[in-house]
């Protein structure tokens, strides 16, 4: 089963080495693994290049949705493009965080789980089924958020925080708008089951460095609040 490799980074030089070397682990290495920096101001395109990944540079920070926008906007040109290579047999697309938070070795829990489905399918890592890891407050704003967004989605979404995501390359248009920051991961989870997509879990390993959360709590928290609003005032 081929698929690309989408990761957004932004100074994450300490944890990007280690996550390209991790895919050594894998059963099924990506076909392509493209990397946007995201504005950093330490080494990660260097380091990501040195590793052997494709990366995409903007200047500036323009937030993790839009690195992810980036990325599958980049790829999508690229496949279409293309006439009969690698890229046009490539079917699925997956999102790993750089934050050293997502396990490489753990892309072969979402291909299997993709080699059963019959019907549109957008898979999301779930790390609720363990939560021994996941500081006490994450784990009470995950489960809140969680529950709020699965109403909105109309599906039951354990983990709807969680950025390890595979989705088909089909969906790829529709996920090109929606948010700029990190209200995008809530977004693309509403746009997806309003196009017709299940939103299916695969349970992955919690994984928590010492790095500090990019996640601004007032900022991002009314970003959520509006975009829940938004989308409960249109209705399903």
């Amino acid at each position: 089963m081929k698929y690309v490799l989408i990761t957004p980074a932004h100074n994450e030089e300490r944890f990007i080495t280690k996550t390209l070397d991790s895919m050594v682990a894998q059963t099924a290495l990506p076909e392509r693994w493209v990397i946007v920096d995201d504005g950093s101001t330490d080494h990660t395109a260097q380091r990501a290049r040195e590793a052997g990944a494709e990366v995409i540079v903007h200047a500036q920070n323009q937030g993790k949705g839009e690195a992810i926008k980036t990325g599958l906007s980049h790829w999508l040109g690229a496949a279409n493009q293309s006439s009969g290579g690698q890229d046009r047999q490539i079917t699925w697309v997956i999102l790993l965080d750089s934050d050293g938070q997502h396990l490489p070795e753990e892309i072969d829990r979402f291909l299997l789980a993709a080699a059963s489905v019959t019907g549109p399918t957008f898979f999301i890592g779930n790390r609720m089924n363990n939560v021994a890891g996941m500081p006490f407050i994450r784990h009470v704003v995950n489960r809140f958020m969680s529950n709020q967004i699965s109403r909105v989605c109309g599906q039951t979404i354990p983990d709807t925080q969680c950025g390890y995501r595979m989705l088909d390359r089909r969906l790829i248009p529709e996920m090109l708008g929606g948010g700029h920051r990190f209200d995008y991961d809530t977004e693309a989870l509403i746009i997806a089951s309003r196009t017709g997509y299940r939103i299916e879990s695969v349970p992955i390993t919690t994984v928590y460095t010492d790095q500090v959360s990019k996640i601004h709590p007032v900022r991002d928290a009314l970003r959520f609040f509006k975009l829940m609003r938004r989308y409960k005032a249109v209705g399903r």
